[in-house]
């Protein structure tokens, strides 16, 4: 199969971003598929989340070209489950290549002689459109948007649809959202759902059926640098994200 690059995007942070590349990550894999996982955020929460080792070579380093991607990869603990770590460093890229020209495409020839070893490669963005992300976007091939069920969440949709239509006019034909991704979702409050169906009204086509729920399993995982499938497999949480896994097998 061709290599899917997938980023996850939403300019607003605390949707649970990270959680879903993690955790679609290691379900993918287990899935039998060779997944890598880049952390590209400064928070490094990715990171920390499978166990990682931010001290080894990261992706600031292959971005920057002190490093070649190759020698950043770390083997995780979990089957078939790749890192390139992240760093704090990533949070000054902007300012260290706004000068370089063609500064939207560093991470895309970082990245480009490695790419074909890997069926997935997952790629977590920083909660904004600084120059991180917009290297991102002229990288990937597919965005999921996860976004939380809150009031206000359609303007923030509508924003990150206008900065994919302008990635793909401006510098990368070939971007698409793979779907949007409800995350943090409880029964119990009657708003979660009315924004589900306003924004399933507007995007039926692009709504992933899998909803990820409030799930303190789910929230608990990151801390023991775990997946949820790996810290509990029988939980909700662990559940929903083999749905996903297989509703992003069935898009591709």
């Amino acid at each position: 199969m061709q290599t899917r690059k997938i980023i996850f995007y939403n300019q607003k942070g605390g949707v649970g971003k990270t959680t879903v590349a993690v955790n679609l990550g290691s379900a993918l894999a287990a899935k039998g598929f060779k997944v890598l996982l880049i952390d590209f955020d400064a928070q490094v929460n990715l990171t920390h989340s499978v166990s990682g080792d931010g001290r080894k070579a990261n992706i600031y380093q292959v971005v920057t070209g002190m490093v070649d991607a190759k020698d950043a990869v770390q083997t995780t603990i979990f089957k078939n489950l790749y890192l390139i770590p992240g760093s704090l460093d990533v949070a000054g890229l902007a300012i260290e290549l706004v000068d370089e020209d063609r500064r939207e495409s560093f991470l895309k020839n970082a990245l480009k002689d490695i790419e074909d070893e890997y069926d997935y490669i997952l790629l977590d963005c920083p909660p904004s459109l600084g120059l991180e992300t917009v290297n991102a976007l002229a990288w990937c091939d597919e965005v999921i948007i996860p976004l939380q069920c809150e009031y206000l969440a359609m303007e923030g949709l509508n924003l990150i649809m206008r900065t994919v239509t302008n990635a793909k006019k401006s510098f990368n034909p070939r971007i698409k959202v793979l779907g949007i991704l409800f995350t943090m979702f409880s029964k119990r409050a009657k708003l979660n759902q009315e924004v589900i169906d306003d924004i399933s009204e507007y995007f039926p086509d692009l709504v992933f059926k899998t909803i990820i729920p409030r799930n303190t399993r789910l929230a608990e995982a990151p801390s023991h640098g775990l997946p949820i499938n790996y810290y509990d497999k029988s939980s909700k949480g662990s559940k929903s994200f083999e749905m996903l896994a297989q509703e992003v097998i069935d898009r591709g």
